[in-house]
């Protein structure tokens, strides 16, 4: 019997059910003193019962194979490093590590080269990435600064400059990675975008550096570019200034470096919009882990009762052994599975 599955979020230990919300077009907000924003989450075959506001995630040629995906759009309301945005799963107790598990961990670090996990913790386990550098998809917009918000939420009577200068959200397009203003971020103002883009060749040496030139040589590099680039989905935009970054494994591979990361602040006036979305979990007919190989694991085997919880948060300094890598929770979501009518089912 397929389980019934029970959503939460919210920012820091506020949680809040959302289950109801779940694969529609309506968002639920994230409001704290650090991080304001919205949360969608889709899960492929959750039955609902209202149909006129469903979300057709599933139905578009840009996720086919996608099984979840969680969307958040926000902004931090405190200048933050790149390289202090954590992503990933955080527990509560020593987790029931099947045997094969290796193999699902080198599969994690595969798509995931900036991973850090201590999953055999007899206390809290725990898998994190900095967020820039794993997320799939990834957009940075500018926006004008908010004279309401002075750094902090805006009154609750009124929307902020957030709220009132953005598109509808969830987006209906599915999120395809544009990075072309997240140089206006960089801490280095001195540092011109085309150093920029010699450092990313250094690193990245398939993708060449852009230098200044004529428009019909410029036309040139974008399409040398467009040839060269693996993977390249459909509708990808090429985003040559700034930063250079044509797409998200550019993007990845050059946020692998720490010292990139250190060099991008995100603060009141950055809005990111993620979509973490994978196929290798399956929720129904069980839920299960599914890797290249037809490797796969009955994860409800091996349940004890923990909710699968993702967190955004912040990366604590100065640790020592034993000492857990995170402080302060932006946003979170749980999903766990639920025995009573409030879990939804699955088609």
């Amino acid at each position: 019997m397929p389980p019934r599955l029970r959503v939460l979020a919210g920012t820091g230990t506020k949680l809040a059910p959302i289950t109801h919300l779940v694969n529609t077009t309506n968002a639920f907000s994230l409001v704290s003193d650090q991080f304001e924003g919205e949360i969608a989450v889709c899960i492929k075959d959750l039955t609902r019962q209202a149909k006129e506001d469903a979300h057709n995630y599933f139905e578009r040629p840009e996720r086919q194979g996608i099984t979840w995906s969680i969307q958040v759009r926000g902004r931090f309301l405190e200048p933050i490093s790149a390289d202090d945005v954590l992503f990933g799963n955080t527990f509560d107790r020593p987790l029931i590590l099947p045997w094969g598990s290796g193999a699902a961990l080198k599969f994690m670090r595969y798509i995931d080269p900036t991973l850090e996990h201590d999953l055999t913790s007899q206390t809290h386990p725990w898998a994190l990435s900095p967020l820039i550098s794993m997320m799939p998809h990834f957009v940075h917009t500018r926006i004008a600064p908010d004279r309401h918000c002075n750094n902090h939420l805006a009154s609750p009577s009124g929307p902020s400059v957030y709220k009132q200068t953005l598109a509808a959200f969830p987006p209906k397009i599915p999120l395809s990675d544009d990075t072309s203003q997240l140089h206006l971020a960089c801490t280095d103002a001195t540092t011109s975008s085309s150093s920029r883009r010699s450092t990313y060749s250094s690193l990245s040496s398939s993708y060449p550096a852009v230098p200044k030139r004529s428009p019909k040589e410029y036309r040139n590099v974008i399409s040398t570019i467009k040839e060269k680039v693996k993977g390249k989905g459909k509708g990808e935009k090429e985003q040559i200034p700034g930063l250079g970054l044509v797409n998200a494994s550019q993007r990845r591979a050059y946020f692998a470096s720490a010292a990139h990361r250190q060099d991008i602040m995100f603060g009141p006036e950055d809005i990111l919009t993620t979509d973490i979305c994978y196929g290798f979990l399956d929720f129904s007919p069980s839920m299960t882990l599914r890797l290249p190989g037809g490797l796969s694991f009955d994860l409800v085997r091996y349940w004890d009762g923990q909710p699968a919880r993702f967190v955004c948060c912040k990366r604590k300094h100065g640790l020592g052994d034993g000492k857990l890598p995170w402080g302060q929770v932006f946003w979170n979501v749980i999903i766990e599975m639920s025995e009573n009518e409030e879990g939804f089912a699955f088609s």
